[in-house]
């Protein structure tokens, strides 16, 4: 038999309280809610827990199951309180590159500054930081990936823009004839790295089909935007790299009105840690800052 730790909880809540009203206002969750599940836990215990009454009070069993919560209490206090000072001060977290050398800096900048926070980035593939958090590598991770990861909290930041470009002689010598299949299969295109789909994802968007240009990999934010404006291929850039280059004319946007969006992802560990709270509240005020909603 596997007691239910919320179901304790509300146990617990109702015997330091001494009711269930109270008890539920501590919990948020209706009466009806608190009722339901002291029943379950009478049932799957076999035995009346609680006396009720005014106050209400443990049977016997009931108070052996208290002495054994708060057993199970006190060893989480002690976890969290190691876990507190592990991490005391510095935060381990995995983020993409584009937002790491865009608007995550000015998240680590507010953290160091005025919460003095130091930080262990991970620079991950958007749509594979989550792994990380995962394995327990990391205490956060911004991500493109929704799925709720075991243990762990996840809130939405913001859209993050893709446009693909290219230099103005590389788009007059590749492109000349238009987008097309047949142009988009033989111009070279820059991937970051081999878990880079942003492209592909374009390339479908724009000619409804999957094709194989030659590609190059580089995995550095600054040699990938480098690499595009040298005309060593074309390649999918965030608004706040391309645009100061576009509005000069030296970047020239593929197929436009075909941006790619990719919704990000703010994922953390549900312990309750002081620095994960106001490190969280530095991620989300500056995504709101930079990104789309």
């Amino acid at each position: 038999m596997k007691l239910n730790y919320s179901f304790l909880e509300t146990f617990m809540a109702i015997i330091r309280s001494g009711s269930f009203e109270l008890a539920s206002r501590k919990l948020h969750i209706t009466p009806s809610a608190v009722s339901q599940r002291i029943r379950v836990l009478e049932e799957e215990v076999g035995q009346v827990l609680i006396i009720r009454g005014s106050p209400c009070q443990p049977s016997q069993a009931g108070m052996e199951l208290y002495q054994y919560a708060e057993k199970i209490e006190l060893l989480e206090k002690d976890f969290f309180a190691v876990q507190e000072k592990k991490y005391q001060g510095k935060a381990v977290v995995a983020v993409n590159a584009d937002s790491v050398d865009g608007w995550f800096l000015s998240a680590i900048n507010t953290a160091f500054r005025e919460q003095n926070i130091v930080f262990d980035v991970r620079i991950e593939d958007q749509d594979y930081s989550a792994t990380l958090l995962q394995k327990g590598e990391v205490m956060a991770a911004v991500s493109a990936d929704p799925t709720l990861v075991q243990g762990c909290k996840v809130e939405y930041l913001g859209t993050m823009r893709y446009k693909a470009y290219a230099s103005v002689d590389y788009y007059a010598e590749y492109f000349r004839d238009g987008i097309s299949e047949k142009t988009l299969k033989n111009a070279p295109v820059i991937m970051f790295n081999h878990k880079d789909d942003l492209q592909n994802k374009f390339i479908r968007k724009v000619i409804s089909c999957d094709i194989e240009p030659p590609s190059q990999y580089i995995p550095s934010t600054s040699a990938y935007l480098h690499a595009v404006l040298r005309g060593l291929g074309w390649g999918m850039l965030p608004e706040h790299l391309s645009e100061p280059f576009r509005d000069k004319g030296i970047l020239v946007e593929i197929a436009e009105g075909n941006p790619v969006d990719t919704r990000l992802y703010w994922h953390r560990w549900s312990l309750k840690l002081t620095l994960l709270e106001r490190l969280s509240e530095c991620v989300h005020v500056a995504a709101r800052e930079a990104l789309r909603e």
